[in-house]
């Protein structure tokens, strides 16, 4: 008798493997858009100062880029557990304060405070530092389906407030570039994807003991 390949799970494991191998040639294409986007941001903090961005999303040519916002008053705080320019840890405090009667507003990431509770007494001011994003909360699924909203502008402040540490300023190098290594991973599953399913055929396929 005859044995032949089972059509349907052929198929299903084919179209598994060419959309793992599909995954890791366009993470090796993002790496390459990564490269990029790296290269302007580290050259942006050299960059004359720039009109702070009104709304989201951060075009790229503004990121890290000097710039300075007017805080008329502070409407309210976030905390996000963070890293101070001394390399001690502690939680960023992120003002959200008005900017005229009308508009978005402003974030401004005013330092970093060793304590997990408490404000300081900041009411606002005229403040420069470096163009940023707000700390990312979006769900992973709906940022891989685009349907995240974009992230709000926020200033790192270069001066901190009075009785906090300076926050980080924008290091490019922390900058996560995991795209070799996320195309590596996808090529290694399709390879043992084949590999398990030749051993499945390999067995199926087997002649039977005449004993």
């Amino acid at each position: 008798m005859i044995r032949r390949l089972p059509p349907v799970a052929t198929i299903l494991v084919l179209l598994a493997v060419a959309l793992m191998i599909g995954l890791g040639f366009w993470q090796l294409q993002r790496k390459a858009e990564k490269a990029a986007a790296i290269a302007v941001l580290r050259a942006n903090p050299a960059k004359p100062p720039v009109a702070f961005p009104a709304l989201p999303p951060v075009d790229p040519d503004l990121m890290f880029r000097q710039s300075t916002v007017n805080c008329l008053r502070v409407t309210g705080w976030q905390r996000e557990a963070g890293r101070a320019a001394d390399g001690s840890t502690g939680y960023r405090l992120i003002a959200s304060c008005a900017t005229g009667a009308e508009g978005p507003g402003v974030l401004v990431n005013i330092g970093v405070s060793p304590r997990a509770e408490g404000v300081p007494e900041w009411s606002g001011g005229q403040i420069g530092g470096w163009i940023s994003q707000e700390p990312d909360h979006r769900p992973l699924l709906s940022r891989l389906l685009s349907e995240a909203p974009p992230l709000r502008p926020m200033l790192i402040a270069r001066q901190p407030a009075a009785g906090l540490k300076a926050a980080t300023p924008p290091d490019v190098d922390a900058i996560a570039d995991n795209h070799l290594a996320y195309a590596v991973q996808w090529f290694l599953f399709a390879g043992v994807a084949l590999l398990i399913y030749a051993i499945a055929v390999r067995k199926r396929l087997r002649p039977p003991d005449p004993s």
